[in-house]
């Protein structure tokens, strides 16, 4: 296509500005190692007045943390044997489970030809632990230890009932495939507060469930916002990332010099057509050759001290285990990256739960509790929030089995997850299910509610964080969502 025709097609006000000047300043305010945020290298006439102004700092109203560490469990964690205590159950076990209590809800095909729906109470004690009296179960020992630091939140609920659809919900606020991960809003909306690192980045745990649900890239996407906002994955497995160790022996000096030369090529290809991906990809490269530089130290553990391993347990001498992501996650924070994303599978268990959930639950208790207690003693914790919490939870009938071995099918009527850091109210739990485990009966917390609050914890208001797509303003949270103030400090 002839030059200037293409050019032509694809002016908007940004590109436009950007050829006499804004964008190049910008651009070479990365290639120079400034801290640069979405808002630094972007125009509010683009999107509306939806966004984070100013460079990484200012927000839309003081924050209450500057990054997030989200330990996602993937596959769905029974709430009746983790965070739920329902001492009824032990009167109601074995009961079916009454029409008036269902009220017609939707089951999966899984469960949907049973003749009856038999209550299975937990199969682990709860006890109460911390000053705080949190009733927490023994399938979680090392969380006992923080009972004091978490609010649980017992009231979630979710429309998804499949898995990819409900963990594409949490992760994007839609049920299809294709918008922006929370993460990716979370850089689009703050930048970058690391110049070495990207703003979000992404560790898949190793995982020993052979039935485990798949996870795909697009979860930690950047649908529709510039791709330079995506989540980074790092690889638990050989070089954290490709590539780390340049094939070709070149130095760090003639890198260098190539860099420089494509970009300045890259730059004028944009001065042409004036494609705002051009930048991405200088950005790209430029974060790239950074990461070569910072990420070999990043992943090298051997400057902890024994008291960390001690901590975190023995896994964290292993790359790709949760604990030693649980505390890569800590040293990604401490070098200024904005959304720290983990993800663990294996919670799916439509049989054999009372011996599979306790070992999926080792897998990751020891290292999601020691991360709380290692950022607390370093005293991150308090600018730093913590998630924890699958896609739904699981019902309180048996699927299957019988009373000692038994399934529990997906739940996403009523399940629990837990929040600790800045501006959450420690020692805490929100919301009441009912005496079934089935329905939420007070403090309801829906999906967009959880994301909002989590934005809003950052400084971000959700309705105002908006990017211009396809003719609408898009957010996060759609046209739904309320912060959770109930659960704010």
């Amino acid at each position: 296509m002839n030059p200037q025709l293409e050019s032509q097609l694809l002016t908007t006000r940004r590109q436009l500005l950007g050829r006499v000047g804004i964008g190049a300043a910008a651009l070479s305010s990365l290639l120079v190692g400034h801290k640069t945020s979405r808002a630094a290298t972007s125009l509010a006439s683009d999107n509306g007045p939806g966004y984070a102004p100013g460079t990484p700092g200012p927000t839309h109203f003081p924050p209450r943390v500057k990054r997030v560490i989200y330990l996602f469990q993937s596959g769905a964690p029974s709430q009746v044997d983790t965070f739920d205590y329902k001492p009824s159950l032990e009167k109601l076990n074995g009961q079916n489970l009454p029409a008036s209590i269902r009220m017609g809800q939707r089951l999966t095909g899984m469960t949907a030809g049973q003749k009856s729906f038999p209550a299975a109470k937990s199969f682990v004690p709860f006890r109460q632990h911390g000053r705080s009296g949190q009733w927490i179960s023994d399938l979680l020992p090392h969380h006992h230890k923080i009972a004091d630091d978490i609010c649980i939140v017992r009231s979630m609920f979710t429309e998804a009932i499949n898995h990819d659809p409900a963990i594409t919900f949490f992760q994007t606020g839609h049920q299809q495939p294709g918008r922006p991960a929370l993460g990716a809003w979370a850089s689009y909306g703050l930048g970058s507060a690391s110049s070495d690192l990207p703003a979000f980045v992404v560790l898949l745990d190793k995982n020993s469930d052979p039935q485990a649900q798949p996870l795909y890239a697009r979860l930690w996407g950047s649908g529709f916002l510039p791709s330079n906002h995506q989540g980074v994955k790092l690889r638990g497995v050989g070089d954290p990332v490709l590539y780390l160790q340049d094939p070709t022996g070149a130095s760090a000096n003639d890198k260098r010099q190539l860099l420089d030369r494509l970009a300045a090529l890259n730059a004028e290809r944009r001065k042409q057509v004036g494609d705002p991906e051009i930048d991405t990809r200088i950005a790209a490269y430029e974060m790239a050759y950074r990461m070569q530089m910072s990420v070999p130290e990043l992943t090298d553990t051997s400057d902890e001290p024994d008291s960390t391993f001690d901590l975190y347990g023995p896994d964290a001498k292993q790359p790709g285990t949760h604990a030693a992501n649980c505390l890569l996650a800590r040293r990604l924070a401490e070098r200024g990256v904005r959304f720290i994303q983990l993800y663990h599978r294996g919670w799916d268990h439509h049989g054999g739960l009372p011996s599979r959930h306790p070992k999926i639950a080792r897998e990751v208790d020891q290292g999601s509790a020691a991360l709380v207690q290692d950022l607390k003693q370093r005293g991150m914790l308090d600018d730093t929030l913590v998630i924890w919490g699958g896609e739904f939870g699981r019902t309180v009938y048996r699927q299957g089995g019988n009373a000692t071995s038994y399934g529990r099918d997906h739940h996403p009527r009523c399940f629990s997850i837990w929040l600790a850091g800045g501006g959450i109210k420690a020692g805490h739990a929100h919301g009441q299910t009912d005496d079934w485990c089935y329905n939420v009966v007070d403090g309801g917390v829906h999906v967009h509610d959880l994301n909002a609050t989590i934005l809003h914890l950052m400084g971000l208001d959700h309705e105002r964080l908006t990017y211009f797509f396809q003719g609408r303003h898009y957010r996060l949270t759609d046209v739904h969502g309320h912060v959770v103030s109930s659960i704010l400090s």
